[in-house]
């Protein structure tokens, strides 16, 4: 993990206090997640630089569909916004598990 992921992995396990499970690094299908609340069916991907090129661009739009007809939530978040505001971008999460019912 990359260390924004490992600054919001440690925030998303303060979660379990309202009842919400994460886990990270989660296959499904032929992809691997980098969080995922199954209670809420929601998968959060922390997402560098990279994946404003072209083609990376494209994969993460074909991966996304996969995971939304898996029946699950995909919500990304950019690696910047963890380092500027990661309550923001708790916030978001926390709304899509409101949306969801699991909170």
């Amino acid at each position: 993990m990359s260390d924004a992921e490992h600054l919001l992995w440690s925030r998303l396990r303060e979660a379990r206090d309202a009842g919400v499970a994460f886990r990270r690094q989660v296959p499904i299908g032929p992809y691997v997640a980098d969080f995922m609340c199954r209670k809420a069916d929601l998968i959060v991907e922390v997402d560098g630089e990279q994946h404003a090129l072209p083609e990376q661009a494209a994969h993460d739009e074909r991966r996304d569909a996969f995971l939304r007809g898996q029946g699950y939530t995909v919500v990304r978040v950019w690696t910047a916004d963890i380092w500027r505001d990661v309550d923001a971008v708790l916030d978001r999460i926390d709304g899509e598990l409101q949306a969801a019912g699991a909170l």
